[in-house]
């Protein structure tokens, strides 16, 4: 009991800490400069319009309300958030050692930061059992949407941080044009989108991946090439999502039919 106490604690904690810095990073902002700034240096495509980060306001919603149900005396023994253990502290460290590696321009680790927070989210995911068991409602909404949601934004940042790196490194491409690279990023995250889709019919991600898709094609609205396949792969997400969902949901029902 004490241990799974100290595990809810540590988790508030964590995400006050995390939710602290990214406020901090572009009020002070650290290193006399936003992460937007940054990120405007480079000449790259998998970068979605402005507006679209503002579902980091979501994501921290979304995180508070898990940290808050896990905090609850009655979850205090859930054995999905006993499997989820400190994974949830250790992916607030890597978003901050993130921030201050992105702002202070070690651009090679903020690599190794991002691929850290994928792994520690795909773990969460995984553990959670998002899309393979049932679960009661409040610990859907408060605990595997808020999740499913985190991870498709940082599957899109991950491929954006790694785009970024190789511009900083002024990397040739192997020849291949950098509107080519995008078109061919582009589909390997549909496939991944779609991936989860099949396997999971995870809704939450899937609109995830639209909306970063969508904010990429319109920021690109002038390489045609880029747009038109953002716009196709958003078209194909969606589609992919909505399919995964209903499939998802039939086998739900022949299980218990079943049974």
């Amino acid at each position: 009991m004490k241990k799974d106490r100290f595990r809810q604690t540590v988790n508030v904690v964590a995400l006050l800490a995390m939710v602290a810095v990214n406020g901090l990073a572009n009020a002070l902002p650290l290193n006399e400069q936003t992460t937007g700034e940054i990120s405007d240096r480079f000449d790259v495509y998998f970068v979605p319009a402005g507006y679209v980060f503002s579902i980091w306001g979501l994501i921290y919603l979304a995180l508070v309300a898990f940290v808050i149900y896990q905090a609850l005396p009655s979850q205090r023994e859930n054995p999905r958030l006993r499997q989820v253990g400190y994974l949830f502290a250790l992916s607030c460290v890597a978003n901050v050692a993130w921030l201050f590696l992105w702002h202070y321009e070690v651009f090679a680790l903020t690599m190794v930061a991002m691929v850290a927070l994928l792994l520690l989210l795909i773990a969460i995911y995984l553990r959670l059992g998002i899309g393979r068991t049932s679960v009661p409602s409040a610990e859907r909404w408060l605990v595997r949407v808020p999740f499913s949601i985190y991870l498709g934004w940082v599957t899109v940042a991950t491929i954006a941080n790694a785009t970024s790196l190789l511009d900083y490194l002024n990397w040739s491409g192997w020849g291949i044009s950098p509107e080519a690279w995008t078109v061919i990023m582009l589909m390997a995250a549909t496939g991944i989108a779609a991936a989860v889709a099949f396997t999971r019919g995870d809704v939450a991600y899937g609109l995830v991946i639209v909306w970063a898709f969508a904010g990429i094609a319109v920021k690109h609205a002038g390489v045609t090439v880029v747009s038109t396949t953002a716009w196709v792969m958003t078209a194909v997400v969606g589609v992919v999502t909505v399919l995964g969902a209903w499939l998802s949901q039939r086998r739900a029902t022949s299980s218990r039919l079943a049974a």
